[in-house]
Parts: C-alpha cells; sequence; structure tokens
C-alpha cells in the first residue's frame, strides 16, 4: 500500500491544454457554442503542425471539446498516436449572450444601448458563464485527462477564455481580465504538470505560431475588425 502511494506521488503527467485552429468564419460572428463552424483550411494547417510537435511525445489520451473545430484540431494529433479522440463537455466554449451576433474590436458594439445591461460586471462577467464556473469544470477535465494518461502526457483540445481562465487559477491570477491580454494564440499549448496529483508548474508554447496571423499572436495589438474569421 505504501510503495503505491509513493509510486502515485511521484508520477509525472503532463496534459497539454491546446486552443483550437483557425475557424472558417466569413460573416465574423462570435460563434461561441453554436454547431456549424469547422477549421479553414489554415486551421487545419495549424492542427497538423501541431500534431508533427507532439509526434515524439509519449501522448497516451486526447480528448476534445464536442464542437466541431475541437474535434478536428485534435483528430490528426490522435492519429499520429493511433489513439481515439473523446469527448469532454467539460472542454467546452465558454457560454456568452452574445453568441451569434459580431462583437469585436471596434464594431461599435460598446455603443449599442441593448448591450448595456449585460456589460455590468466584468468581474463575474455578466455577459457570460461565470469566470468560476469555468475554472471548476475545467479543472475536472484536466484531473479527468491526468488520471486518464498518468504518467505519460494528455493532448485536451478547448477554447480560449476557458484556457486562459483554468491557467490564471492555477497561477494566482485574477479572474476577471483585459481579453486583449491572453496569451492563448489559436493552436497554442498550455502544458500542467503533474507530480500526483498536483500541479508543480504551467509552460505555454505555440508550435505554429508562424502560421499565426501577426495581430492575432500572444501579445500582439488588437486591430480593428481583428476578430472577423477568429473565434475563440
Amino acid at each position: 500500500m505504501m510503495d503505491d502511494m509513493t509510486q502515485s506521488e511521484n508520477d509525472i503527467t503532463v496534459v497539454h491544454v491546446m486552443r483550437h485552429g483557425e475557424v472558417h468564419n466569413p460573416e465574423g460572428v462570435l460563434y461561441g457554442r453554436l454547431p456549424g463552424y469547422h477549421l479553414s483550411e489554415l486551421g487545419r494547417q495549424m492542427a497538423d503542425r501541431v500534431a508533427e510537435h507532439l509526434a515524439d511525445r509519449d501522448i497516451t489520451y486526447v480528448v476534445a471539446s464536442p464542437l466541431e473545430r475541437a474535434q478536428e484540431t485534435a483528430a490528426p494529433i490522435a492519429k499520429a498516436h493511433g489513439l481515439d479522440v473523446a469527448s469532454d463537455e467539460r472542454l467546452i466554449e465558454a457560454a456568452n449572450v452574445f453568441q451569434g451576433k459580431t462583437f469585436g474590436v471596434g464594431d461599435g458594439a460598446l455603443r449599442k444601448p441593448g448591450n448595456w445591461r449585460h456589460l455590468t460586471n466584468p468581474f463575474r462577467p455578466s455577459w457570460g458563464e461565470p469566470y468560476v464556473d469555468q475554472v471548476v469544470r475545467m479543472m475536472a477535465a484536466l484531473g479527468r485527462a491526468r488520471d486518464a494518461a498518468r504518467g505519460h502526457e494528455a493532448v485536451c483540445v478547448s477554447h480560449q477564455l476557458p484556457i486562459w481562465i483554468v491557467r490564471s487559477f492555477v497561477e494566482r491570477r485574477r479572474l476577471w481580465h483585459d481579453p486583449r491580454r491572453r496569451q492563448c494564440t489559436l493552436a497554442s499549448l498550455t502544458s500542467f504538470t503533474f507530480r500526483g496529483d498536483r500541479i508543480v508548474s504551467v509552460g505555454y508554447s505555440e508550435p505554429a505560431r508562424d502560421l499565426v496571423p501577426p495581430h492575432l499572436r500572444a501579445g500582439a495589438k488588437p486591430v480593428k475588425g481583428a476578430s472577423k474569421g477568429y473565434g475563440a
């Protein structure tokens, strides 16, 4: 019994949480949890690039949000390791009242009176799923992936906001934030290293950085209309 406990405490497991690739979205809507939004050709190239990057890693479990863009991003990674793509609802995009509408930088959305009632509390936030709820479900999803890949590595494909929120929680930052400052570029990897059941480090990498338009890279300044065609 004691040997088993010691072994469990010494297990090193890495859970890579990947943001999906670019999505085909010519209307520039905030697609959120809407079905029918698939990767663009560039998005598929991003997914393939990350699959190549992870080809030599000890990946034993691949899971994704049920949304098409996440499942399609996970597919080449799973294929490279002879695995199926599992689905976990807890990795889904955050709920948002502006889903299906255009709501980007510089498009005038903040000047529309009908939107004001949804913008009263940035700390919760008032326009969508509470940050705390996102932490709870994402931590549970990471725990499930850790257990499934114990002693190896797992890949979870999710969406920008939930990934950034769970990283902020783990790194003990406040959950409310400026969306323009998120370090979670398309097809990026936020990697959580567990020793046993405890997270001991968090890393971040962008294997497909050269494929991401410059204004959408982590730390880049937003430009007017930049959200069109690029969802969360």
